[in-house]
């Protein structure tokens, strides 16, 4: 009889890119684990259809060392492994090693640490993939949001490291997007302005993401690469 596929876990996954992310996946039936911080509506939905979903919370050592302990108990084999989850703090006076320290851990540890120890998870697949959510805001840096940028970068450095390390039972991408979602409460001229920064000028939707993850996923020949998805902002 055959053996079921392992699933896939995407860290973050409650809303936005992710939650679309998993969502198009379920409708390919692949089993789906999702970490999510906050219970949001659409958690009700992904469990309907079958997905495990996982609270965590990736803001310290120990957090994400719980995190694996809970994920390690519920399936011996993965897939893959999506490092979606994400936080965007902007470091206010007088709290800026706070700030710095929350996104190293959000951005940098959870990874290092999840991928170090669910790596006989994913070598117990015959195909196994980690795929990094960094940002294209790390090629240039930001003003406003420094340690943001930082440690979206180093989790890129990650993503070539891994590779090297994991390869070749396990492939390492990352995937650095540009802004492919507006909020609600964005204003007509944040989206003027926002979308001005591309050469395609346009707000694509998540399914941008979600198309460029298929690819590395089903790429046998792609390791220790960034996807660049940001429309051209780097032709301007």
């Amino acid at each position: 009889m055959s053996q079921s596929p392992a699933p896939i876990l995407i860290t973050g996954a409650s809303q936005r890119v992710g939650l679309h992310c998993a969502r198009r996946l379920l409708d390919e039936g692949q089993p789906l684990i999702v970490s999510y911080r906050t219970e949001r509506p659409a958690l009700d939905d992904l469990r309907q259809r079958g997905a495990l979903t996982l609270a965590a919370d990736f803001s310290s050592e120990a957090g994400v060392l719980a995190f694996i302990d809970q994920l390690k108990q519920h399936t011996e084999r993965l897939r893959a492994i999506v490092h979606n989850a994400s936080d965007w703090l902007r470091e206010e006076p007088g709290h800026e090693a706070e700030a710095f320290t929350r996104m190293v851990n959000v951005h940098m540890l959870a990874p290092y640490l999840i991928n170090l120890r669910c790596r006989e998870l994913l070598e117990h697949c015959e195909l196994a993939d980690i795929v990094h959510i960094t940002d294209d805001v790390a090629r240039r840096g930001s003003a406003n949001r420094v340690a943001y940028c930082a440690s979206k970068a180093g989790l890129e450095n990650l993503t070539l490291s891994f590779a090297a390390q994991f390869a070749p039972r396990i492939k390492v991408n990352a995937i650095a997007p540009a802004l492919v979602m507006f909020h609600e409460h964005d204003d007509a001229a944040y989206r003027e302005k926002t979308l001005a920064k591309s050469a395609l000028g346009i707000e694509p939707g998540a399914e941008v993401i979600y198309q460029s993850l298929r690819y590395l996923l089903d790429n046998p020949y792609v390791t220790g690469t960034s996807l660049c998805v940001n429309g051209g902002r780097h032709l301007k």
